[in-house]
């Protein structure tokens, strides 16, 4: 060991050995997909870190190992959700939401007796599917438009907050102010400084935790568009490869994939092709629903 981190070690409050990051990296691979890199070193140890106080464990190894003997759903979750980032923000690629109002206006007139299904497939904490009601609410010009949205996320936390669906005030600071008195009650009291969705936008959608590395996904049908934006770039390409396929099978015809500004989804799939600005569609139509997905909504 170097002097330098040699000196690191001694400043840390736990032992973290390279071989615990290694494991680490192991673990939430195999679990979650994610890939994680050396670079991420730091963060590992703060986030996991916290997870030995809170348990009042003496090192890494520790830790890991009552991880992987012990059968605790709990601390898996907890372990995920310690590793997972959740970075987000209203109307955030802000591109996509007048391409998905006027798909939503296109599919309305197509087949207006069938709502239009919805999956927000990283939902964090709830900014990214409450864009994507509030667009709905106004191509429709309605707090009740024909719309389905089901958001999922693997980070139960996350989602606690998203589908409270309360905000600091700052967050909507960059939303147009119609918008925010549209969609949005302001607190008062001890609740001053907070903003919440009204509750007609947040009966829109439907919260639940999802894996995407999950063998089986709870839904009975396909969707008509789906959100999977800034959460490929923390697998590997064969992972991502695999996620893809399984969107294909819940594809239509006229279905868009939308992605984050910085992922090509045609590197890992021969079933898309782009049209622009990070959306795609099928390549070809009646894409074969895969018999790996159970028939049945989350429940």
């Amino acid at each position: 060991m170097n002097a330098l981190k040699k000196q690191e070690q001694e400043e840390r409050e736990f032992l973290f050995t390279r071989d615990d990051f290694v494991r680490i990296k192991s673990l939430i691979y195999r679990h979650a997909g994610i890939s994680l890199s050396d670079a991420k070193t730091d963060m590992v140890y703060s986030r996991i870190g916290r997870r030995l106080r809170a348990l009042d464990m003496l090192s890494f190894k520790q830790y890991l190992d009552t991880l992987e003997n012990r059968n605790q759903p709990e601390e898996w979750q907890a372990f995920t959700n310690a590793l997972t980032t959740n970075l987000t923000s209203f109307f955030r690629e802000e591109h996509h939401f007048p391409i998905l109002a006027e798909h939503l206006s296109k599919l309305a007139a197509r087949k207006p007796a069938k709502p239009i299904r919805i999956w927000c497939s990283a939902a964090s904490t709830g900014e990214e599917p409450y864009s994507i009601a509030m667009t709905a609410c106004e191509a429709f010009n309605s707090l009740k438009p024909p719309v389905e949205i089901i958001a999922t996320d693997i980070d139960t936390n996350v989602l606690a907050t998203a589908a409270a669906g309360v905000y600091p005030l700052d967050r909507v600071k960059k939303m147009d102010d119609g918008r925010v008195r549209k969609f949005f009650e302001r607190g008062t009291g001890k609740h001053d400084g907070l903003v919440r969705v009204k509750k007609a936008v947040r009966e829109l959608i439907h919260f639940h935790q999802l894996n995407l590395l999950d063998t089986q996904w709870p839904f009975h049908d396909g969707f008509d568009v789906i959100f999977c934006r800034n959460v490929m770039i923390y697998f590997d390409k064969p992972t991502q490869g695999k996620i893809i396929e399984k969107f294909v099978t819940l594809m239509h015809e006229d279905s868009l994939l939308l992605a984050g500004h910085s992922e090509n989804f045609l590197y890992v799939s021969d079933h898309l092709q782009l049209l622009g600005k990070t959306v795609y569609k099928l390549k070809t139509s009646g894409a074969a629903r895969s018999s790996l997905f159970t028939h049945r909504k989350p429940s």
